[in-house]
């Protein structure tokens, strides 16, 4: 039978968390660690599913019952699924693996990487020809009915690759012609529910939205600033623009996340590889957990000073290819 495989990086936001969600620009990088999406076409009239990375082996369900499904672990592989059959008539029997290079557990944007690749998988399958952009097009809708509140930057990184300067929803998606960012990444040893943290997020937003704006625009200052000083390779002004990043997001004083988006274990990470050499440092994505950026010359000693920290150095750089076919 039929059978096509693809791969989608994971990403990192390297600028403009949150602010993004109100139509404010950021920049996000993909990374070198991928998720792999296996689809083939089988004889009978039903799905063969298999996701070990998250605990999912040998489901199988009846096509017409996708959208009754409640697996949680993958959801939004199930509505990627059920919105390309929806959208293009297709009743086949598949069976689908994926396999992943990280844990999903340090807040990579696994979730994203696997519905581009599977959506891609899925076109290229059934030769429906689809640009990058509508595979993101397509990619966002799926991830959006699930999460409810989502820029789509995770799905325009796994998709186009590389350096992106973004706005949501797709409104402008920009590679950055950057080379050699000298990237350090830390995990803080806590995996957070983003879509959560987001929702808490915005209910504060909706009852302060005055001073919300306010924090969004000097964001968004930031990130136009930071996308010139990489343009420039300018990793001092990059690392000093970080750091005021940071300044900013731990202004989110969210009643209900207690401390706000950033939390103790960040702060402790973000103050050790400042204190080894770096030019700046932040949390990436959502906070409270997942992972540290870190710009520096010094990668090593960055690193060992994230493990002193309590954290876990993870070896990543830049991934300039996106979505791409495999077999």
């Amino acid at each position: 039978m039929e059978k096509t495989k693809f791969s989608a990086p994971g990403k990192l936001i390297l600028f403009g968390e949150y602010a993004v969600l109100y139509g404010f620009p950021c920049i996000g990088v993909a990374v070198d660690k991928r998720i792999f999406c296996e689809v083939q076409k089988v004889k009978e009239k039903k799905i063969f599913l298999s996701a070990p990375e998250v605990s999912v082996k040998n489901v199988s369900f009846d096509i017409e019952d996708i959208d009754k499904m409640k697996e949680k672990k993958i959801k939004f592989l199930l509505k990627a699924l059920s919105l390309f059959f929806q959208e293009y008539k297709i009743q086949s029997g598949l069976k689908i693996k994926t396999k992943s290079q990280f844990s999903f557990k340090y807040g990579l944007g696994s979730s994203a990487a696997t519905v581009v690749s599977l959506l891609s998988c899925l076109f290229n399958l059934f030769q429906r020809r689809a640009s990058k952009k509508e595979i993101f097009d397509l990619a966002l809708r799926s991830v959006f009915n699930v999460q409810k509140i989502a820029s789509g930057a995770d799905v325009a990184f796994s998709t186009f690759g590389g350096i992106v300067y973004f706005i949501t929803p797709g409104k402008i998606i920009k590679r950055l012609k950057v080379k050699n960012l000298p990237l350090i990444v830390g995990y803080t040893g806590k995996k957070v529910d983003t879509s959560k943290v987001v929702k808490k997020v915005d209910v504060d937003v909706k009852k302060n939205p005055r001073y919300y704006y306010k924090l969004f625009s000097q964001i968004s200052f930031l990130v136009e600033e930071a996308k010139k000083a990489m343009e420039y390779e300018d990793w001092e002004r990059l690392g000093a623009l970080m750091q005021k990043n940071q300044e900013v997001l731990e202004r989110f004083k969210v009643p209900s996340l207690r401390y706000g988006v950033s939390s103790k274990v960040i702060d402790k990470m973000i103050k050790a590889v400042l204190k080894a050499g770096a030019f700046g440092a932040k949390l990436s994505g959502a906070g409270l957990g997942d992972c540290i950026v870190a710009f520096g010359k010094d990668k090593e000693k960055i690193e060992r000073a994230i493990k002193e920290a309590g954290g876990v150095p993870l070896n990543l750089s830049v991934d300039l290819e996106g979505v791409k076919k495999e077999i």
